[in-house]
């Protein structure tokens, strides 16, 4: 089992990553909202996919009903339309992915 302190500083740097990915993504499609809306956004993000992997384990099922709902949220929360939103939550997954592979997630020996 992972120490908590650990994971919990890998849940804030994923977090802060997470937003300054989103601010940057949204920044490009003109958005006016600033890191605030894009921390929001991230927090949200985590939400509800914990839920959807609650609810539904870890699998397709609840990365698809997962990504959904967080496209409603970031409608909601940009007030954009639906192709807007997908494409700006595309591309966070992209940069997410890209930013995962470069950066190390799991503490090795010290």
């Amino acid at each position: 089992m992972a120490d908590p302190v650990i994971s919990a500083i890998l849940f804030v740097i994923g977090l802060i990553i997470s937003t300054v990915i989103i601010y940057i993504t949204t920044k490009l499609f003109g958005q006016k909202e600033g890191i605030g809306r894009a921390f929001v956004t991230a927090i949200i993000g985590t939400v509800i996919y914990s839920i959807m992997y609650f609810i539904f384990g870890s699998g397709f099922i609840a990365a698809v009903v997962g990504g959904f709902v967080w496209l409603i949220a970031l409608r909601g929360l940009y007030d954009i339309g639906w192709l807007r939103a997908l494409v700006i939550a595309v591309i966070v997954w992209i940069a997410a992915t890209i930013v995962g592979l470069l950066l190390p997630t799991v503490p090795g020996p010290l």
